[in-house]
């Protein structure tokens, strides 16, 4: 088989041939590289540039830019320097922008089954996530979600697993939930709220003044990496774990519907292979880069404290009856939901196998 034709395949493959593509050198179609159109994007994030969120953009827009000898370029740009951080949904559905990177529990007041494709209150955890969107039938499920509002979105990076969030006062009790004030999206968010925690979903920028100034009690950001660059170490005392609400948030890439129809075929291909080597990558950075930083807060005087088995048992429960009530009133997210709990009980039944007993007994001999 010729080396291009090997190329094709292995991009159209994924993650696992995301890697692997991205070490060719910029052989994109049968036709003459010269025959390709110069296309430039401009890339609105809901990101301030100095989180490591944009280390994974830069990898995308490299890897772009390379596959195609710089004929496709794209440019990243910090969260309201196109659009408002939380507005890049309408902005790129209006055209306003090509494509914006985000992710899309932000955006549940359009659709609540749309957070699927971000993360979900006791989803799954990063290897489940992308078993899910890559071979259980995630992306076309949200991506029919996405059709009516004229998007089309490509999985690019994930957090990993997320700690619990700082507060400013010792969390022991559900009673002790009601009348927080908390900043935190999409379906946790709600959960919360069921349980008396008035909500809402800042962007990054504005996180830490909120908190220093009382507008807010607590705040659910990523993990160590990320929560120290905005310093919401020096704004609140208590670190809690595990983040229940995103057992690993895949960031989502929104493209324009007619922005992508344009594109040449072997362009969307390099896409979609950018993407997915931003999103093997960011989940690498992630993992590796937390444990460092979670020790400093605790020699900084950060006291960390697991969820007490009260609280965890309670927001689960609250959060499966209201997946429960949206599926009842719901079609759409009906059929989504049943989708990803079938496949959740067989990657559970296989996983219990294959992942947990080991995991139990080497984490507790380290």
């Amino acid at each position: 088989m010729k080396r291009r034709h090997l190329f094709e395949q292995i991009a159209v493959g994924g993650m696992a041939g995301a890697l692997t593509a991205c070490s060719y050198p910029p052989e994109l179609t049968s036709e003459p590289e010269r025959s390709q159109p110069v296309v430039n994007w401009r890339m609105a994030t809901s990101w301030p540039r100095f989180l490591d969120v944009f280390e994974g953009l830069d990898i995308l827009c490299q890897r772009v830019s390379e596959m195609t000898s710089g004929r496709f370029t794209i440019t990243p740009y910090e969260g309201g320097e196109l659009a408002p951080p939380l507005g890049v949904f309408d902005a790129v559905a209006a055209g306003e922008v090509p494509c914006a990177h985000t992710a899309l529990y932000y955006f549940v007041d359009k659709d609540p089954a749309l957070a699927f494709g971000a993360s979900i209150p006791f989803g799954f955890d990063t290897q489940q996530q992308h078993a899910w969107l890559y071979s259980g039938g995630g992306i076309a499920n949200i991506q029919k979600l996405l059709d009516p509002f004229g998007l089309v979105w490509l999985p690019a990076g994930n957090t990993t697993g997320q700690m619990g969030g700082w507060f400013r006062q010792p969390i022991n009790t559900v009673a002790d939930l009601a009348g927080l004030k908390m900043r935190i999206p999409g379906l946790g968010g709600q959960v919360l709220s069921r349980l008396g925690v008035a909500t809402t979903p800042l962007a990054a920028q504005n996180i830490v003044p909120a908190l220093l100034d009382g507008t807010i009690d607590a705040v659910e950001w990523i993990g160590p990496r990320e929560d120290r660059t905005l310093g919401l170490q020096n704004a609140a005392a208590y670190y809690y774990y595990p983040g229940w609400w995103e057992p690993a948030t895949t960031f989502a890439l929104l493209i324009n519907q007619q922005q992508w129809a344009n594109l040449p075929p072997a362009y969307q291909t390099v896409l979609k292979t950018a993407s997915a080597a931003a999103n093997l990558a960011m989940v690498a950075r992630y993992n590796a880069r937390n444990r460092e930083i979670l020790e400093r807060f605790r020699l900084g005087g950060t006291t960390t404290l697991p969820f007490s088995d009260e609280i965890l048992a309670t927001v689960r429960q609250t959060a499966f009856d209201m997946y429960e009530e949206f599926a009842a009133d719901d079609r759409t997210f009906d059929t989504l939901y049943r989708q990803w709990l079938d496949f959740r009980q067989n990657l559970y039944a296989w996983n219990r196998v294959s992942s947990l007993s080991l995991a139990q007994f080497a984490f507790n001999t380290v």
